[in-house]
């Protein structure tokens, strides 16, 4: 298998993902507006409520609206990535999903492939909503939104490989979204992506421990740091460390000869 026939292969995996993300217009619109809503009108109350306070890390007066922004884009791409978990359920149920396992690629490739086509798709979404959001007040150094590609890029394959692994232990569709509801939610809401750390430290000493070990947090510190041209090393070591682990996880899963998935999937 030469580097030109994984090449090809990828450019495939990746047309089909963008022709299915365009297909779908209102999931494009919805994935837009669920964001734009919490920033509207949540922030608002919020602000509100806590005023002009000192946040870390940039130890200056910012409006909550500049610090909840990437929190929110954060969660887009945890949606996404849930949502991108179901789109492989429903393959393999259909059976796409085993004539693209069936090939000569690799698993892992494959995998590998789908994983980095759904976070590319993602990025003129992500984008999208961190321009509309300089209308509200969120308006990092121009720089900030190229520095910031990596570290987007690295949360969307982190929580993109998360689905990978739920979706190798989903049997059926059905059952999956409870799920990503049990995945989403409390991921989003014990994480910093709302509050800072030492906000939820005031609160709670418990609920900053669960927040400070959630690797959704450092994904939404690592774009937050990347903006504003500043590069969170302690997130970005374990984001890159997790999303190594649930790949792996994720291919184990797809193999339908190892461990817990035995028989769960024929390729």
């Amino acid at each position: 298998m030469t580097a030109r026939h994984l090449s090809r292969a990828f450019a495939g995996i990746f047309r089909r993902e963008a022709l299915r993300f365009v297909s779908q217009k209102a999931r494009f619109v919805s994935a837009l507006v669920r964001p734009l809503v919490w920033l509207v009108v949540f922030a608002a109350g919020f602000r509100a409520v806590l005023g002009l306070s000192i946040i870390p890390p940039y130890k200056t007066y910012i409006l909550y609206e500049t610090y909840v922004v990437p929190g929110l884009a954060g969660m887009m791409l945890l949606f996404h990535g849930m949502q991108s978990a179901l789109s492989m359920v429903h393959d393999r149920e259909t059976g796409s999903m085993r004539v693209l396992l069936a090939s000569p690629l690799p698993r892992w490739f494959v995998l590998a492939a789908r994983l980095l086509a759904s976070t590319l798709v993602a990025l003129p979404m992500v984008y999208a909503f961190l321009i509309i959001a300089r209308f509200w007040h969120m308006r990092p150094p121009l720089w900030g939104y190229a520095a910031a590609l990596p570290a987007i890029v690295l949360a969307g394959l982190m929580l993109g490989a998360l689905g990978l692994l739920v979706s190798s232990l989903i049997r059926q569709i059905e059952n999956f979204a409870g799920v990503m509801n049990f995945v989403i939610f409390p991921m989003f809401f014990s994480s910093t992506a709302l509050y800072p750390l030492w906000r939820l430290e005031e609160a709670s000493a418990v609920l900053s421990g669960i927040a400070a070990a959630n690797p959704f947090s450092h994904a939404v510190e690592l774009i937050r740091f990347a903006l504003y041209l500043q590069l969170n090393t302690l997130s970005l070591a374990i984001v890159v460390g997790c999303t190594a682990v649930f790949f792996a996880g994720a291919v184990l899963g797809y193999d339908p000869g190892r461990g817990l998935w035995r028989g769960r999937f024929v390729p």
